[in-house]
């Protein structure tokens, strides 16, 4: 009889790849199911980037390489931090990884023991929670309200802290509100962390470029040079240059813990794949336009489908700052049944009820600590976008009853 170490029962399988894969599955029955689940760009890796993987190839650049990035992925690294963030780091001080999501696991995986806390701001990106548990830790959800802008207050982040914390893990912009922090707004989390040494923190950057409107980008070992020895900053070349099937995240931070990270990794996947390396040297020094151009059209498709669900009756939807997710209130609906007679009492009911009524796969905000929302995202083109809506819209006609009173929630 097979036994599983008792560890993994702490997790649950990701939500959003579930998802992915429940719609393909549901497509393959012949069902015709639009998803608005991906959390990745549906545009073209730039030629450019695809044309330097040729290239390392034909040169033969196949073999192993550092456990912890080659070189010139890390000069490139080094270049971007500084040119763009204004952040100096060595090569001790950066890793590449197998996407930033290995970047991250292996960051609390070298420094959460037993008991040690996680504060994980929600809405957050699902994994946060399930690494920590994994590395025997004990994520502490903090509720950023949507009448906060789904954003982590001072006072909040200063309730959270014990003598336990190890980590607190910041996502801007953040997936899957599109909230993003203002230096300003760092600089006030700054201020309690500089009360509380022993905190570490964990900026997730992987949304940076994108960003609508004139709000610049900045993160926390910019704003706070002095918490920079104690900060790991992670981003990669996923969302920016649409390089999710690459796999290559990077983080930097001090050298002791990078030094513990890419021990681990040396025991687990070893080095990140060479010729996506080879690529991403091309994307993070190569041209930079498709950058520009691609969050352009990000913008033209978040007008166009937070305008659509507003218009919905129930749903409210607040505009993000940036990423590609519209994440809407539903709350408004709870308490109605639909026409087989089930109850819409959460978001995972609602979004069930968008599934198996419509046909769209959508995303329930329970999975991203927020049940009142539901997460869509807009990398998609704009017909799918409106016909998505146009289903929603269908899904809430179904429902009939009596709405359960807001303040109850």
């Amino acid at each position: 009889m097979l036994h599983i170490a008792p560890r993994l029962n702490r997790i649950k399988p990701s939500p959003s790849s579930m998802a992915g894969q429940r719609a393909r599955e549901l497509r393959a029955t012949g069902r015709d199911i639009l998803s608005l689940t991906a959390g990745e760009p549906d545009f073209e890796t730039p030629a450019h980037v695809k044309e330097a993987a040729i290239r390392a190839m034909s040169a033969g650049q196949t073999r192993y390489t550092d456990v912890g990035g080659t070189p010139a992925l890390k000069a490139a690294i080094a270049g971007k931090f500084l040119g763009e963030n204004q952040l100096a780091y060595a090569s001790n001080e950066i890793i590449v990884g197998t996407g930033a999501k290995q970047v991250i696991f292996n960051a609390l995986m070298c420094t959460v023991a037993a008991g040690d806390e996680v504060i994980v701001p929600a809405p957050y990106w699902v994994s946060y929670p399930d690494i920590a548990l994994l590395a025997g830790g004990v994520p502490v959800c903090v509720d950023c309200p949507a009448a906060m802008g789904f954003k982590l207050q001072p006072e909040d982040l200063e309730r959270a802290i014990t003598g336990r914390t190890r980590w607190l893990m910041l996502n801007s912009p953040n997936n899957p509100s599109g909230a993003t922090y203002t230096r300003a707004e760092l600089q006030a989390l700054a201020e309690v962390l500089r009360r509380h040494p022993h905190v570490w923190i964990l900026t997730d950057d992987i949304y940076e470029h994108l960003i609508y409107g004139d709000a610049g980008f900045a993160t926390m070992a910019q704003v706070a040079p002095d918490l920079k020895d104690r900060t790991l900053t992670v981003n990669g070349v996923s969302k920016a240059y649409a390089m999710t099937g690459w796999r290559i995240g990077y983080g930097a931070g001090p050298s002791a813990l990078i030094k513990a990270m890419v021990k681990l990794q040396s025991q687990s996947t070893s080095g990140p794949n060479s010729i996506a390396q080879a690529a991403a040297v091309a994307a993070l020094t190569g041209p930079q336009d498709s950058i520009a151009t691609n969050r352009r059209e990000y913008a033209q498709r978040r007008d166009t489908m937070v305008a659509a669900l507003n218009a919905i009756e129930g749903i409210h939807c607040a505009v993000p700052d940036g990423a590609f997710y519209a994440f809407a209130s539903c709350s408004a609906l709870f308490g109605l049944r639909t026409q087989q007679g089930v109850a819409i009492e959460t978001s995972d009911d609602w979004v069930m009820h968008l599934l198996d009524a419509q046909n769209l796969a959508a995303l329930q905000g329970s999975a991203y600590g927020v049940p009142t929302h539901f997460r869509l995202s807009f990398a998609a083109g704009t017909d799918e976008l409106l016909e998505g809506c146009r289903r929603i819209a269908r899904a809430r006609d179904e429902l009939t009853g009596q709405a359960i009173n807001q303040e109850q929630l």
